[in-house]
């Protein structure tokens, strides 16, 4: 299959463009907002719609900042020192996830003590939301033609602009799926039958490692970073220590709970 010609700009007046990129995060914000609100009644969480909205804007600062900072920092370093100014142009892609969480875990932390909120329970809340911002991103990296998969023959292979004339993985697309639909049923799930205080959070950062680091094996690295140790692609060593720090803190709230 072609890739479908989708203009990144949906519309534009004068200098300002509306893009499609943005409008996924916007999606995953909104949709996010509602169903913090949505888990935060349904586990009958001491937090108000006025609270969840500012844990949102915070959560939008952690993500933004910290996903572009990672992005510069894991993936494309020497670019961007040649190009400073360009770590701003956030409009044009290039996000990194892992830099994204560590951004959006500083700021809730600093979050939870000026509103004296329990770290996990306000995890578990932002996790319910993650997955659906994860899965609109990846439809938007879809748009933008970034990020595809590795070359493959099998007859769902997409021949992506600028990545030659080989069909390869819409690894977008599986993103989406794992990292977003099934993410999101295992959270909601986790909440719905009222698992214990931090397993939906930690369940989320074991489950996101898990998917990306086998989404990886189709997926093609970055070409300013190839493979790395072993193989390994730089997604595979960061999720590496997702899974590990998931499993052990799933490990310590049951036994912690249990006791």
């Amino acid at each position: 299959m072609i890739f479908p010609q989708i203009d990144p700009v949906i519309f534009s007046i004068g200098p300002l463009a509306v893009r499609w990129y943005g409008l996924m995060y916007l999606f995953g914000f909104v949709g996010g907002y509602f169903m913090m609100c949505h888990v935060a009644k349904l586990r009958k969480m001491p937090i108000n719609q006025d609270t969840i909205s500012d844990l949102l804007f915070y959560a939008v600062l952690g993500v933004v900042i910290g996903g572009r900072l990672g992005y510069t920092l894991f993936y494309n370093t020497k670019y961007y020192l040649s190009h400073p100014q360009q770590i701003f142009y956030v409009w044009e892609g290039g996000m990194s996830f892992h830099g994204g969480l560590l951004g959006v875990l500083t700021v809730l932390f600093l979050f939870c003590w000026r509103k004296k909120l329990s770290p996990l329970m306000v995890g578990d809340l932002v996790v319910s939301a993650v997955p659906i911002g994860l899965g609109f991103g990846r439809i938007g990296n879809f748009i933008n033609g970034e990020l595809w998969g590795r070359v493959t023959t099998h007859p769902w292979g997409i021949i992506f602009p600028g990545a030659g004339s080989m069909p390869r993985h819409p690894s977008q697309f599986y993103e989406a799926a794992l990292e977003g639909l099934a993410l999101f049923v295992i959270i909601y799930l986790l909440h719905r039958f009222g698992a214990r205080r931090g397993v939906p959070a930690f369940s989320f950062v074991f489950f996101y490692g898990l998917f990306r680091f086998l989404v990886e094996f189709v997926r093609q690295p970055d070409s300013q970073l190839g493979f790395l140790w072993g193989g390994a692609t730089m997604g595979q060593l960061l999720s590496l220590p997702m899974i590990l720090f998931g499993l052990c803190g799933l490990i310590y709230v049951l036994k912690r709970n249990s006791s």
